[in-house]
C-alpha cells in the first residue's frame, strides 16, 4: 500500500463520516495540522499529536460537518509522502456550504499508517455559499 492509498482512504473515510476507519489510519504518534500554523482550529499552531488529540480534532471539525467531499486536481507522490492539490467541499449545519482550496500532504511510515497529515490553506480565504 502506498501513501497515496492511505491518503485516498483518509479522504474516503472522512467523506463517509467513518470516524473509526479514519482514526485507524494514523500511527500512535501521528500529527494532524489542518491548517498548518495558528488558526481558530489550533490557536497554538502546533497541530494535533497522538490518538487522543487526533480524535478530538475529528470530533470538533470533521464530525461537525454534514457532508464532506474531496476534489483532487493534481497529486504528487514522492517516496512516503504525497501532496494533493485541490479543494474540500463541505455542507455545513444549517444549510451553508464552504470550499477550502489548498495543498493537502500525507506522510506514511512505510508500514501502512499515516504519521502526518498537513493541510496548507488560508482560513480567511474559505469560500462560503
Amino acid at each position: 500500500m502506498t501513501v497515496r492509498d492511505l491518503a485516498r482512504r483518509s479522504q474516503a473515510a472522512a467523506g463517509a463520516k467513518d470516524r473509526e476507519t479514519w482514526l485507524g489510519l494514523f500511527a500512535a504518534d501521528a500529527v494532524v495540522e489542518d491548517p498548518v500554523g495558528p488558526s481558530p482550529l489550533d490557536p497554538a499552531g502546533k497541530g494535533h499529536r497522538g490518538a487522543d488529540a487526533i480524535a478530538a480534532f475529528y470530533d470538533a471539525v470533521i464530525g461537525r460537518v454534514d457532508r464532506l467531499r474531496f476534489e483532487i486536481e493534481r497529486s504528487y507522490l514522492c517516496g512516503e509522502e504525497i501532496a494533493d492539490v485541490g479543494a474540500i467541499h463541505m455542507d455545513l449545519p444549517g444549510g451553508a456550504a464552504a470550499v477550502v482550496r489548498g495543498v493537502f500532504t500525507y506522510r506514511g511510515d512505510g508500514s501502512g499508517k499515516l504519521v502526518a497529515l498537513r493541510a496548507y490553506w488560508d482560513f480567511d480565504a474559505v469560500e462560503f455559499a
